[in-house]
Formats: structure tokens, sequence, C-alpha cells
């Protein structure tokens, strides 16, 4: 069943008319290392629904505090809902790398979302610094379709088994796949901010800019069809639950 979004892409789609739309693949890392993605999938995400009301929510986390870890030491497997655009428990799952890396790009294509995290990655729900997720908006389960269409102010929900991260968007950026520079500003501790430190905790949420590149008239692709752009929409946490 095709989810229910709150926001639509028609004025996209209609730029785009009949222009087939590719898959979004893994870009490359600042060591030029790359990963292919599968082709798209008919499978659709089920209807989504609001998440449950929450317990009264807690302070959000100190400057100090590290973001909680499973039994085996590794950030938590988490849940993430966002009622704006119609997503609903779409699974997060950590590994170590970096966004849109070969195993990220995996995870994603068995319509999960992938959050990195180590040297080259971020840190986990509700840690100090940048919670890194992505997720396919035109292949696979299409989790991401609307991620554009999030605005400032827009809740983001993430359950682990010991707490829900409730962080509020605040910005959006474009990440160059074309330029190291953009993708380590993507990674960065501060998104955007490469040279500064963390002081809070954060949340990128990334998908691939197809569409808009081809409204737009760029064309351009790497070997792996990859358009130019990631749009990255960025939240800060405001509570914990």
């Amino acid at each position: 069943m095709n989810p229910t979004p709150v926001r639509t892409l028609a004025a996209t789609y209609a730029a785009l008319g009949a222009l087939a739309l590719s898959s979004c693949a893994a870009p490359a890392d600042d060591t030029g290392e790359r990963a292919t993605e599968s082709p798209a999938s008919t499978k659709a995400p089920a209807t989504p629904t609001a998440p449950s009301t929450p317990s009264p929510s807690t302070p959000a986390p100190s400057a100090t505090e590290a973001a909680p870890l499973s039994s085996d030491g590794e950030p938590m497997l988490g849940e993430l809902s966002i009622p704006a655009i119609g997503v609903t428990d779409l699974e997060v799952v950590p590994y170590r790398g970096w966004t849109d890396d070969a195993p990220g790009t995996e995870i994603q294509n068995d319509g999960r979302a992938a959050s990195p995290h180590g040297p080259r990655g971020g840190t986990g729900p509700g840690g100090i610094g940048n919670y890194q997720v992505t997720a396919h908006r035109l292949s696979s389960t299409r989790a991401f379709l609307e991620l554009p269409e999030l605005e400032r102010g827009d809740r983001v929900f993430v359950r682990t088994e010991d707490a829900t991260y409730v962080y509020r968007i605040t910005d959006t950026r474009k990440t160059s796949f074309r330029s190291p520079a953009s993708l380590r500003a993507q990674r960065a501790a501060v998104p955007g901010r490469p040279n500064q430190e963390a002081t809070r905790a954060m949340i990128t949420l990334s998908t691939c800019a197809t569409p808009e590149d081809r409204a737009v008239g760029n064309y351009w692709s790497d070997e792996f069809d990859n358009p130019e752009h990631r749009i990255d929409k960025i939240g800060v946490l405001v509570a914990v639950r």
C-alpha cells in the first residue's frame, strides 16, 4: 500500500514530465571509494500512522553525554518516525563506516535507513554530535520520498529500546557528490561546519536530489547514476522521553 504523505512532490514531478528517474546510488568518499545500488523495486511501504503519545519528556542530554550503546558496544538500533511526511517506525541500522558507502547502501537497498558511525561517521541516537541517517528516495521502498518537504519546526522521533529522542528540524543543506569538501561538511560533528566542536545533539537526514537536479536541467551523474546533489535536513535534539 502506498504511503499517504502530508505534503507531495506534484509540482516537481510535473516539471519532469515523462523523464525516467534514476535510483540514488552511493557517492564517492573522500578516498574515492564508491558503492553500487540495486534497481528500484515496486514494493511500497505500509500506510504510516503517527507515533503513539510518549511519556513526559526529560531534559535533553548535556554537552558531555555520549550516545547510549547497546550490549555489544555499538550505537542502538532505532525506529524513525516523521509524522509530517508519513514516515512511521522506519528501522535505522547503525554500521561502522561513512554516509552512502557500500555497507550503508546495502542497508538502504533492503528498505531500511542506514546510520554510519566511527571515525568517518557520526554518533548514535541522542548523542552529542551528528546522528546521520540516510535512506532511498526513488528506489527500494522509497522511504525518504517526501524528505525534501520537511519544514523548519517539524518533529523527528527516534525510538530505541531505552528512550524516544525528539529532534526539531532547523535547516536544509545540499551536499554535492562532486565535492570532497561538501561531503566532509555533511559528515561533520556540527553539520556544515567541519572545524567546529559539537556541543549539542543533532541529526542529519539525507537522500538524493535527482528530481530537483533534473527539473533545473542538471543531468550530471557519476558512473553509478548519482545526481550531483543530496538533500540534507538538519535538526537538533529538543527532548528525551
